[in-house]
């Protein structure tokens, strides 16, 4: 597994514990590495993930619910929230990041952490964000 896939999921693990405890993102960020310690690569991006999510949690947010019609942020499983959460905010800060590879590793982790139908919904929210941001699927060698 790649540094940036496995950022992408303890970032997901820390947003959800972030989501459940309430605590600061720099308490769950400790903890969490604490308990589980992981690669540096993966840890710095992961750091860094949750960081721009917890601090730009209003604004992508705000994305999410403009790409998600007949679905409240507040009604969505936990994971798919999250997942969507990370993704979102990615393709907002992270332009040098393919766009395929943010949606395609999302719905990976929503396949993995979610329900049966949380991939084709992830897929199909964050398609709607990049469309709305205007990102297009140019390869820039960056995953």
């Amino acid at each position: 597994m790649g540094a940036r896939t496995s950022g992408r999921e303890a970032a997901l693990q820390m947003l959800f514990a972030l989501e459940m405890s309430g605590e600061p993102a720099d308490t769950v960020t400790h903890r969490f590495w604490r308990e589980l310690p992981g690669d540096a690569e993966g840890r710095e991006y992961a750091d860094e993930l949750l960081r721009g999510v917890a601090k730009d949690l209003e604004a992508t947010d705000e994305a999410i619910r403009q790409a998600s019609t007949n679905w409240r942020l507040e009604r969505m499983a936990r994971v798919d929230r999250n997942v969507l959460r990370l993704s979102a905010w990615e393709l907002i800060h992270m332009p040098h990041t393919p766009r395929a590879v943010i949606i395609d590793e999302a719905v990976e982790l929503a396949k993995r952490y979610g329900t049966s139908d949380s991939g084709a919904f992830v897929n199909g929210v964050l398609d709607r964000i990049a469309s709305d941001l205007g990102r297009r699927d140019e390869p820039t060698g960056e995953s």
